[in-house]
C-alpha cells in the first residue's frame, strides 16, 4: 500500500506540476501588472469592509475561512519539512512562490465570485462551478468536484489531525487516540451549524492565533537580533547554490519550496475560491483582491515566522538525498512540529513545547473546518438538482472518521496522502483557471475603469462582456 501511495505522489508532484504552478504564478503576474503589488493598499482596506448576508457572510469572514484553509500544519511542520528536505534555501522558494501565487489566487477567487450561484439559500461557488459556467464542460467539473471531496474529506484531514496528535503527545504526554477523540467530537459540534458556524468561529479564533504565533517569532527574533543578517544570507545563498554545505539539495529546496509553498499558501490549489464565493460583496475583483492578500499572511508572515525561529534556533536536520545528514543538530529527532517545539523551548524551556502544541491546535483544527465547507460545497455542486440531504450526513461522517484515523496512523503516509490531494486539486485548477484567464481580467478592467470614474465598483456581467454568470445579471 505505501509502495503504491508513493508511486501515485511520484507522478502527481512530478516536476510538471511544479513548472506549471510557477508558470502560471510568472504569468498571472505580468498579466495584471503585478497586482499583488500594485493593489497592496487596497487589499487592506478591503479586508474589513462590507456586511455579511442571509446567504453570504461578510469579506473579512471569506477572509477568515480561507485563513483557516492556508494556515495550517504547513506553516509549523510543512515549514520543518522543507528545512529538513531542501535546506534553509527552501524558505525563499516558499516566499517566491507566495509572491507568484497572489497573483493565482486573485484569479481564481475572482472567478469564484463571477460564476458563483445562490444553493439552499447560501451563496455557492468554486472552481467546479466557474468550470462548467466558464468553460462549459460538466464533466471536468464533476471530476474536479470528486476530487476534492476525496482530498478535503479523506487524504487532507489526517495530515492536521495527524499534527495534532503528534505535538500533543510530546508536548503533554497525551495519548493520541485521546487526542483524536477529542477533536473529531469538536469538529463535530462546528460542522452541524454550516458555514455560518463555521465563518464565525474563524472570524474569531484566527487573528487570536496568528497574532500570538508572530509574536512569540518576534520575541525570539529579538533575542537573536545580531544573527537576523547571517540568517537572511544563509537562506539567500542556500537558495541559489552558493552555500557549500547545502549544494547537495539545490534542486530538493527549489521542489520542497515550491511543494511546500502550494501544501501551506494553496494559491492555484483551488481551495480559496469556496470561501471567496460565499462573500457579500458589490464586485468580485474585491473578493479576488483580499484572498490575495490571504496569500501574503501565510507564507510571508507565519511560515516565515516558523522557519525564523527554527533557523535563529539552529533546531533542525537537513537530509542528505545519498543517504546520512548534512546538518544533524537534533540526532534521533523526526521532521515535524518537532523542529519548531524545540526551536521555542530552546529560548523557553518550560513553554517551547507546550505553546507550538496548542498553536498546531488552533491551525490545524480550523483547517479542517476549513476543509469540511470546502467539501460540502463540492457536494452540495454535485446534488443541487436533487437536494439530497442523505449525502450531507455521508460526508459530515467520512470526514470525522478521517479526522480520528489520522491520528493514529504514521506521519509519512498522511503527508503522502495529503500531497496527492493537493497534487490533484492543483491540476484541475491551475489548467482550468488559465483556461479563463479572460473572464477575470474583464472583471479587472471593469473595476479599474469603475474605481477612475470615482465609483465604489457595482459588478454586472453583460457591462463586463461577461456570459453564464447568472447571479451578475442587472435586476430591477
Amino acid at each position: 500500500m505505501k509502495e503504491i501511495v508513493e508511486a501515485i505522489n511520484a507522478v502527481v508532484w512530478s516536476n510538471a506540476l511544479i513548472f506549471l504552478c510557477l508558470a502560471a504564478g510568472v504569468y498571472f503576474s505580468f498579466a495584471t501588472k503585478f497586482l499583488q503589488v500594485t493593489y497592496l493598499k487596497e487589499m487592506i482596506q478591503l479586508l474589513f469592509k462590507g456586511e455579511s448576508s442571509k446567504r453570504g457572510v461578510s469579506s473579512f469572514q471569506a477572509f477568515a475561512i480561507a485563513i483557516s484553509g492556508r494556515v495550517g500544519t504547513g506553516n509549523i511542520a510543512g515549514v520543518a519539512t522543507a528545512i529538513a528536505m531542501g535546506g534553509p534555501g527552501a524558505i525563499f522558494w516558499m516566499w517566491v512562490i507566495a509572491f507568484l501565487g497572489a497573483s493565482s489566487a486573485f484569479v481564481e477567487s475572482t472567478l469564484g465570485q463571477i460564476y458563483k450561484e445562490v444553493n439552499d439559500g447560501q451563496y455557492r461557488g468554486g472552481p467546479a462551478y466557474y468550470i462548467e459556467k466558464g468553460i462549459g464542460k460538466k464533466w471536468y467539473a464533476m471530476l474536479f468536484a470528486f476530487a476534492t471531496i476525496l482530498a478535503t474529506a479523506i487524504f487532507m484531514p489526517g495530515v492536521q489531525s495527524n499534527s495534532i496528535a503528534l505535538s500533543m503527545a510530546n508536548a503533554f504526554d497525551i495519548p493520541v487516540m485521546y487526542t483524536g477523540i477529542l477533536i473529531t467530537i469538536l469538529m463535530g459540534l462546528i460542522i452541524l451549524g454550516g458555514v455560518k458556524r463555521i465563518s464565525k468561529v474563524a472570524e474569531v479564533v484566527i487573528p487570536f492565533m496568528a497574532g500570538a504565533y508572530i509574536l512569540m517569532a518576534v520575541v525570539i527574533i529579538s533575542i537573536n537580533i545580531t544573527e537576523v543578517p547571517s540568517i537572511f544570507a544563509l537562506i539567500f545563498k542556500s537558495a541559489f547554490n552558493m552555500e557549500a554545505a547545502f549544494s547537495g539539495v539545490f534542486g530538493m529546496a527549489i521542489a520542497w519550496g515550491v511543494k511546500r509553498g502550494i501544501y501551506s499558501n494553496e494559491a492555484g490549489q483551488g481551495t480559496a475560491p469556496h470561501a471567496a464565493a460565499a462573500a457579500e460583496v458589490s464586485h468580485p475583483v474585491k473578493q479576488g483582491l483580499v484572498q490575495s492578500f490571504s496569500v501574503y499572511v501565510d507564507t510571508l508572515f507565519v511560515c516565515t515566522a516558523t522557519a525564523l525561529m527554527i533557523l535563529f534556533t539552529g533546531q533542525y536536520n537537513v537530509e542528505n538525498p545519498d543517504g546520512g545528514f548534512l546538518v544533524e543538530n537534533l540526532p534521533g529527532v523526526a521532521y515535524g512540529p518537532e523542529f519548531t517545539q524545540y526551536a521555542v523551548a530552546s529560548q523557553f524551556p518550560t513553554l517551547g513545547a507546550g505553546f507550538v502544541a496548542i498553536s498546531l491546535l488552533f491551525f490545524a483544527f480550523t483547517t479542517i473546518m476549513a476543509y469540511y465547507y470546502i467539501a460540502e460545497t463540492n457536494l452540495s455542486y454535485l446534488i443541487r438538482k436533487t437536494h439530497n440531504k442523505w449525502g450531507i450526513w455521508v460526508l459530515r461522517i467520512g470526514i470525522l472518521g478521517a479526522t480520528f484515523y489520522g491520528t493514529i496512523k504514521t506521519a509519512e503516509m498522511a503527508w503522502t496522502m495529503g500531497d496527492i490531494g493537493v497534487g490533484l486539486m492543483a491540476w484541475l485548477n491551475i489548467i482550468a483557471i488559465i483556461l479563463l484567464r479572460k473572464p477575470a481580467f474583464k472583471a479587472l478592467k471593469d473595476y479599474q475603469r469603475q474605481k477612475k470614474e470615482g465609483k465604489d465598483p457595482v459588478f454586472i456581467a453583460k457591462d463586463a462582456g461577461i456570459d453564464n454568470a447568472d447571479f451578475w445579471v442587472k435586476r430591477d
